[in-house]
């Protein structure tokens, strides 16, 4: 579980990340959940967006998307969200 003061690091360290995983029309599928589980191990930190015609709202995505892959919800707003793991290699010092 995070603290509060390491989850407003890593909302900071998120400001200045660009988006690399969208969740489509399709909602929350395995492939995105790997893609997701791959991004995750590579940077421990990932921004998000829920594409416009999803069904699901960005808080309901973040909380399948993250009980999927083990990790760790940061920040939820509009149609953004970020999301945290450490890896078996940690980058990101807590």
């Amino acid at each position: 579980m995070l603290t509060s003061k390491q989850r407003a690091m890593l909302r900071s360290m998120a400001n200045t990340m660009d988006t690399i995983l969208y969740v489509g029309k399709d909602g929350v599928t395995d492939a995105t959940v790997k893609e997701a589980y791959d991004a995750l191990e590579a940077r421990e930190l990932i921004k998000c967006a829920v594409q416009q015609n999803c069904d699901l709202t960005a808080r309901e995505a973040l909380d399948e998307l993250c009980s999927r892959v083990h990790a760790e919800p940061v920040q939820c707003i509009g149609r953004r969200f970020v999301m945290y793991r450490r890896s078996n290699h940690p980058k990101i010092e807590l």
